[in-house]
């Protein structure tokens, strides 16, 4: 249903024909998102009881707001909402650029997706529900898009086949193998460092906690130049061996948003060992989401 936050520090990569080695072309902190992404004041692709507003009224109830180099996009505590009315206020923000193959360093979620899904794929890098760690970064894809069973990666497979179609939406998914990658013991350790990479002969993923002694020093210190090579092995690892990348994945936008219930948080809000429905947790309990929120150190992007 909703998942608190709180430092993520977050960049984004876009591959060139320098192999693992980046040049920082974009970065943002603070003020800068509010004029390098979009507030999406749309209805909820993934059926939330979200009302996602416009930038001008995230600013006036403090659902978006910077301090420093800090950027925090929240959902409302303080509305206990009618039934019958709109979802809880909520921020969904879409990048104004738009990448292709590329690096990225990060339901509440961040990803990308292309403008004709599945057709041009999504990227899910940082993904889950209510407190259930760890994190799940996924592939969804139109039909012809599958992963080996076997692959160098550090996490666990949950399906591989990517086909949204052939999977009712799932896709084909990597779990990270720490558990403070999501939820309570990533707020607890202070957040970390998520990193994807993409280019033509796959995708990775990879993630260090905020007190990780491993963090590459590119990673933490935000370098305007990163080498990939020298992140080690990554959690999820995509290759391009039975799905063609190209054909399945067009240029993306960056989405960062916070959901409640839909699709797939409302389906296992029983299972959580929540009271009632979720929709009707939502509408009563304003309190349950003062710590929904993100809080972003910055956003770099490589090329």
């Amino acid at each position: 249903m909703f998942a608190s936050r709180t430092t993520l520090t977050v960049a984004c990569l876009v591959a060139s024909v320098f192999g693992a080695t980046y040049q920082q072309t974009d970065s943002h902190q603070g003020s800068g998102f509010l004029k390098s992404f979009t507030h999406q004041a749309i209805a909820d692709p993934t059926h939330g009881r979200v009302n996602y507003v416009d930038q001008a009224t995230a600013l006036a109830q403090n659902l978006t707001y910077y301090s420093g180099d800090h950027f925090v996009i929240r959902a409302d505590d303080k509305t206990v909402l009618s039934p019958s009315g709109p979802g809880r206020n909520s921020v969904r923000l879409q990048s104004n650029k738009q990448y292709t193959t590329h690096v990225t360093v990060t339901w509440p979620a961040l990803w990308e997706v292309g403008a004709d899904w599945p057709n041009q794929g999504e990227i899910d890098v940082l993904e889950g529900v209510n407190d259930q760690a760890p994190n799940q970064s996924t592939l969804h894809t139109s039909s012809g898009c599958t992963m080996p069973a076997s692959r160098s990666q550090t996490g666990t497979s949950t399906g591989n086949n990517c086909d949204v179609a052939a999977t009712n939406n799932a896709g084909c998914g990597v779990q990270a193998p720490s558990a403070n990658s999501y939820g309570p013991a990533f707020n607890n350790a202070g957040g970390g460092w998520y990193a994807m990479e993409r280019t033509s002969s796959f995708i990775k993923v990879w993630f260090w906690s905020r007190n990780d002694g491993s963090v590459p020093s590119d990673v933490k210190n935000g370098a305007t130049s990163i080498n990939t090579d020298n992140w080690g092995t990554p959690y999820a690892y995509f290759p391009s061996q039975s799905c063609d990348l190209n054909a399945h994945f067009g240029a993306h936008n960056i989405i960062i948003n916070l959901t409640l219930c839909g699709d797939w948080a409302g389906a296992v809000f029983d299972a959580d060992g929540c009271p009632g429905d979720c929709a009707t947790y939502v509408n009563n309990n304003p309190s349950a989401f003062t710590n929904a929120y993100f809080d972003i150190q910055w956003l770099k992007i490589y090329g």
